[in-house]
């Protein structure tokens, strides 16, 4: 079982962050599970954050209101944050645009991104930054 500080759920979706929270539970030993319905909620917890515990893993859905999880990368990898980061953008979308983007993201992004597909039905090794993922 990994020993985790804290980990980010930013999604909208609740049956989504239930089934996360469920898969967490049993691979992880972690008292800050934080859930955020937009990625401008979970922007500002992580500047409030700013030089104290951050998320060590963000499990970050694409289409959300306010701010998508394309934004809140923007606005992340603009905060200059030196701690490693494992975010998995997780998507029921099939557009392959949105593959493109990950890609285009995942080459700006000083950390580890990970993309996976709705419905998650596991959490891999990978998803808690284990091991990085091959592209």
């Amino acid at each position: 079982m990994k020993k985790m500080n804290s980990i980010f759920i930013v999604d909208d979706d609740p049956i989504t962050v239930f089934g996360i929270k469920k898969m967490l539970k049993p691979i992880t030993d972690c008292s800050d599970v934080q859930i955020f319905q937009n990625g401008k909620e979970a922007l500002e917890k992580i500047k409030e954050r700013m030089g104290g515990i951050l998320p060590d893993v963000i499990f970050l859905d694409i289409n959300m209101p306010i701010l998508d999880g394309w934004g809140f990368l923007d606005e992340l990898i603009s905060l200059n944050i030196q701690q490693p980061i494992t975010i998995n953008v997780i998507t029921s979308s099939i557009d392959p645009l949105d593959l493109e983007k990950w890609q285009f993201y995942k080459a700006r992004c000083p950390h580890t991104l990970n993309f996976r597909n709705k419905p998650i039905f596991k959490i891999e090794l990978a998803d808690l930054g284990y091991i990085n993922v091959a592209s």
